[in-house]
């Protein structure tokens, strides 16, 4: 069972978090405000674009080049693909992307690393040189993949720090500790800059009004579901209390709740360690059909399991739930309810709020990520 009594204890809390995720998340605002202002001093917002491109490739490494792709495409309005590694390089040192041989003068290449120092990226700004593709990046200034943008007069975006760290005394050789692969102040930090840039050419409606918006969301947020508000008044804490042992199926209706939900997929393999998994309805109810009728279900197990004694050393097994992300006003979810209730699997819903749905996404993605950094940091009970 999941430890509860530290949810609500602020102060061991911030001890088990040595990684400093919680700081990360709680952050998530004043990154996007940093990443903004790097975006704008870049030049963003003096840019001219002649149209909108054909479609948007992102490359990144680790899981950010998916996540980054997915919520820009439940925004934008082209196509926006992730380009995945091909392999690694000759030298096994390093990966490699391979541009698309279809990747051309109307589409558009955006790199997001924290990193900036990896070869096959640097490869990558040559090939969408000779292929005529449009190229920015997000990276650490002076780093070698912002020196090759500069040499193909491409955009690079300098990544925003976290601000406890440009605010701290910078020690002449320390470089700053690489951020959790999954760290959502991180992602902020490189999501940013890039929905400044498609705002700019015309693929989201993110103007700089927006993007403060969006930051904004995100400090009441992060008061909202942060360590210091009880779990009785918390959705972020109640929802990890929900999940402690559970499998979540998380279902969603739309496209910015489908991408918030993939997002919360990887954020708990990523961060916590939990499998989930992740659908969109209607499909989600066959696709999924087979689990529900599974042993990790009450309904298909004994139904006199709850009354019969346990070995001391039993494992306990993971149990189905279904997360329902909802989108704002959506149709009544009755056939999620019903498939809930015939298989006994309880059921958490998650309500998209209101506003614009770039800013409705911020703060569905606080309340995932400050549930899956509670699960990361609260072991099981083995009392």
């Amino acid at each position: 069972m999941l430890d509860e009594s530290l949810l609500d204890n602020p102060d061991a809390l911030a001890r088990t978090d040595t990684g400093g995720l919680l700081l990360g998340v709680a952050a998530a605002g004043a990154r996007v405000r940093t990443a903004a202002r790097h975006a704008a001093e870049a030049g963003v917002a003096d840019l001219k674009p002649d149209g909108r491109p054909r479609s948007v490739i992102v490359a990144a490494p680790g899981l950010m080049a998916d996540g980054i792709a997915d919520l820009l495409g439940a925004l934008a309005a082209c196509p926006v693909l992730p380009l995945p590694p091909s392999g690694p390089a000759p030298d096994a040192q390093a990966l490699r992307w391979m541009l698309p041989g279809w990747a051309g003068p109307l589409d558009l290449l955006l790199l997001a690393t924290y990193d900036g120092s990896e070869p096959g990226l640097t490869g990558l700004v040559e090939q969408a040189y000779r292929h005529g593709c449009t190229v920015a990046a997000v990276a650490p200034a002076k780093a070698p993949l912002a020196e090759a943008l500069q040499q193909v007069h491409g955009l690079a975006v300098p990544f925003a720090q976290p601000p406890f760290t440009e605010a701290a005394a910078p020690a002449a050789s320390a470089a700053p500790r690489p951020p959790h692969p999954a760290d959502p102040g991180a992602f902020w930090a490189l999501f940013t800059p890039l929905l400044a840039l498609t705002d700019r050419i015309g693929l989201v409606n993110a103007p700089p009004s927006a993007v403060e918006a969006i930051a904004s969301r995100l400090d009441t947020a992060a008061e909202r579901f942060g360590p210091a508000t009880e779990t009785y008044r918390n959705p972020a804490k109640t929802l990890a209390a929900e999940l402690g042992e559970s499998l979540p199926l998380l279902w969603s209706e739309g496209a910015v709740t489908g991408a918030a939900a993939r997002r919360f997929v990887r954020a708990l393999t990523s961060l916590s360690g939990r499998p989930a998994l992740a659908a969109v309805l209607p499909g989600a109810l066959d696709e999924h059909s087979a689990l529900l009728s599974s042993p990790l279900t009450p309904a298909s197990g004994d139904l006199h399991d709850f009354f019969r004694d346990r070995v001391e050393e039993e494992p306990e097994t993971l149990r189905l739930r279904i997360v329902l992300l909802r989108e704002q006003d959506g149709a009544p979810a009755t056939a999620v309810q019903e498939a809930a209730d015939s298989h006994e699997t309880p059921l958490s819903e998650i309500e998209a709020p209101a506003g614009p749905p770039a800013e409705a996404l911020a703060e569905l993605m606080a309340l995932t990520d400050f549930t899956a950094v509670y699960l990361a940091l609260s072991p099981a009970d083995d009392t």
